[in-house]
């Protein structure tokens, strides 16, 4: 098991060191990279909001685990129950932003992944949209 858990880390590791190079694409220290598609206009949320957003989430071989925009049903929660990464990215975006962000697996599901389409070990892939910080 922990042989795929480190070819997953590796694969993402080199994806990421390849994907920071790309124009647009903005990596900050704690090592999430993101491409700004849309910028907002509206509020950042801090730590503390609940936020109400669209996303879809992928793998790094472009399989879609999970997509809110397909189900027409955006999600609204606190932002410390989301995944590390989103923690951090998400008070960086205004509401009405839409990014794409690169989330190393350390600040996603880390060794354990999530369920059976998330394995341990892997960077995943969001298409975020912050629709609002819910009041």
């Amino acid at each position: 098991m922990s042989d795929k858990i480190e070819a997953q880390k590796k694969a993402g590791a080199a994806f990421l060191e390849t994907n920071k190079s790309l124009e647009g694409i903005v990596e900050i220290p704690e090592g999430i990279q993101y491409l700004v598609i849309k910028e907002g206009s509206g509020e950042y949320p801090d730590v503390n909001a609940t936020v109400k957003a669209h996303y879809k989430g992928t793998l790094l071989d472009g399989k879609e685990f999970d997509n809110s925009f397909k189900r027409g049903q955006p999600f609204s929660a606190p932002l410390k129950a989301l995944i590390k990464g989103w923690q951090i990215a998400l008070p960086m975006m205004k509401e009405g932003s839409h990014w794409r962000l690169w989330i190393p697996s350390d600040l996603a599901y880390g060794d354990r992944g999530a369920g059976s389409d998330i394995p341990g070990g892997a960077t995943l892939i969001f298409e975020v949209e912050l629709l609002e910080i819910v009041k």
